[in-house]
């Protein structure tokens, strides 16, 4: 995995273009913008973010303004525009979650990883934040870890302590 911050120009890697050049491969002529969500996710998966200067090499590679490409990475919540941890763990901050116990859940992320919302961790594994809806109302409060959006029910501050021990184990 590579790093990279916020205005270092990006040189994305052949392994990297090869993929481009595939998703890119799967739209016809002209509607190469299309590619636009599956490549950003490419980058993303790269840098663990999507920086500026990465968002502008997408625009270059698919031939379209700059402006574009940040409207869409905007616009959608799957995108970190600033650095993350390896794993990003995100909290359902909305009313049936907080509720029971998602804000409970957020602060004792931030005394356990020992980084506010937002802030990674010095080790870079960790990085915290509160998003909306996850869709499991039922269940809450609950948690997905990005980038491969593994979800956890249910969570009480023991079973969050032993979620981040096994990462801790895994990396």
């Amino acid at each position: 995995m590579l790093k990279v911050e916020e205005q270092t120009p990006v040189q994305f890697s052949s392994e990297l273009l090869a993929k481009f050049d595939d998703v890119k491969s799967r739209y016809p002529e002209g509607k190469h913008k299309s590619a636009l969500l599956p490549l950003l996710h490419l980058v993303q998966a790269e840098y663990l973010w999507v920086s500026t200067p990465a968002m502008d090499k997408v625009a270059e590679y698919l031939n379209i303004q700059p402006i574009e490409v940040y409207e869409v990475a905007t616009f959608y919540s799957m995108y970190f525009l600033k650095p993350q941890g390896k794993y990003a763990l995100e909290v359902c901050r909305t009313g049936p979650c907080c509720l029971v116990g998602a804000e409970k859940i957020l602060s004792h992320l931030e005394t356990k990883l020992g980084v506010k919302e937002g802030e990674v961790t010095a080790d870079g594994l960790f990085s915290f934040r509160g998003v909306e809806c996850l869709a499991a109302c039922g269940f809450g409060p609950v948690l997905q870890i990005s980038p491969e959006y593994t979800f956890y029910e249910n969570l009480t501050e023991e079973s969050v302590d032993k979620l981040i021990e096994d990462l801790r184990t895994k990396s």
